[in-house]
Order: C-alpha cells, then sequence, then structure tokens
C-alpha cells in the first residue's frame, strides 16, 4: 500500500512539474507581460470594460471576447485569459 501512495505522489509530482514547464504556461506567461509590466494598459482595458458593463453587458460575454481578441490579434482563448487577468488583478468592480 506504502508504494501505491508513494507512486501516486510521485504520478502528481511528474505531471505538475510537466505542466509547470509546458509550452502551453510559458505561452500564458509571455501573454500576460504586456498587461504586467505596462499598468497603463491594464487600466485603459479597465476602462474598457467598464464601458462594456454600462451598456449592460459582461466584460466576458462572447462579443467582448471578440472585440478584445480583434484589438490585440488574439485568439478567443488568449483574450478570455487576458480579460479575467486584468479584471482580477487591476478591476474587480467590473463585471
Amino acid at each position: 500500500m506504502r508504494f501505491i501512495n508513494n507512486l501516486s505522489f510521485a504520478t502528481v509530482a511528474a505531471v505538475s512539474t510537466l505542466f509547470a514547464v509546458s509550452p502551453v504556461s510559458q505561452a500564458q506567461s509571455s501573454l500576460l507581460e504586456s498587461v504586467k509590466r505596462n499598468p497603463g494598459e491594464a487600466q485603459a482595458l479597465c476602462q474598457q470594460f467598464k464601458s462594456i458593463n454600462s451598456r449592460g453587458e459582461s466584460a466576458l460575454s462572447s462579443q467582448s471576447i471578440a472585440l478584445i481578441a480583434g484589438q490585440r490579434n488574439l485568439n478567443k482563448t488568449e483574450a478570455e485569459i487576458v480579460a479575467t487577468y486584468v479584471i482580477g488583478l487591476n478591476c474587480p468592480d467590473v463585471r
């Protein structure tokens, strides 16, 4: 039984390590660098999200995400990641 527990732990550790250094996680990290290093850019996105909210639309709606994707030359998933990151860290009053 102890062997199985150790094996499970080793498996989980190995999978976690693979995800931590995977190209996907590295791509997401570089994707967020521009808004991390440029608070003005994040604040501009917050203002855009607040404007979207003022029209009764969610900042994470498909229309909003498509707008962000088009403006930043991102795919839908990348735009959702950026929007969620910016909202979570810079504009918690946005919905």
